[in-house]
């Protein structure tokens, strides 16, 4: 089984309860370390396991880019899922570790979530606002934006034909990693063919 099918019945097979509770805005909600702690029957029945990798990148304020990976302990394969969360400077009754463990908790929480397909519509979590100002969800969507349209398309084993074909017509593998993402996977097959 390869880590995609792994990941897809982790991902069908993933419950972690809502354990957690907000006092402020009265709703349940579950933590990254839930999530985490429930996935540890999960990583040993399919042989992976999970980390987070967090990147600061400062701007017109602090910004936290979480990765979620999971990885095949036998092959060494991954796949990964990134949450971009900023840390609110302005946010009341807090000390500034607060603010920035806020949000690294948030980016943790919501990288996994994007991993496990974990659907938290419905949690009053994803739409409490906290009464913070909606110009830093305005600063943040088109932070977003800008990083969606920055991002370069990816070679996988799903779609390494063309990458094939430009390098049998005498293509370079640094033209390729210059304007594309290369998986680990397709990067193997490249450079072997």
């Amino acid at each position: 089984m390869n880590i995609r099918e792994k990941l897809s019945r982790i991902q069908y097979e993933f419950k972690s309860k809502k354990s957690r509770y907000n006092a402020f805005g009265k709703y349940n909600f579950r933590s990254a370390e839930d999530i985490l702690e429930s996935l540890k029957p999960l990583n040993e029945k399919y042989g992976v396991y999970f980390t987070v990798k967090e990147n600061l990148t400062m701007g017109d304020f602090p910004i936290i880019h979480s990765t979620a990976i999971i990885v095949d302990a036998e092959a060494g394969d991954t796949i990964e899922a990134t949450a971009i969360v900023g840390v609110d400077l302005n946010a009341k009754g807090q000390q500034m570790p607060q603010r920035f463990g806020s949000a690294s908790s948030y980016g943790k929480k919501y990288a996994l979530g994007n991993l496990l397909l974990i659907d938290d519509t419905a949690d009053a979590d994803a739409t409490n606002s906290h009464n913070r100002e909606t110009s830093i969800k305005s600063k943040m969507q088109n932070l977003e934006n800008k990083i969606a349209k920055s991002k370069k398309p990816l070679i996988n084993k799903a779609n390494i034909e063309q990458a094939k074909k430009f390098l049998s017509n005498g293509g370079l593998m640094k033209t390729l990693e210059d304007k594309y993402t290369i998986t680990e996977e397709a990067r193997t097959e490249l450079v072997n063919e």
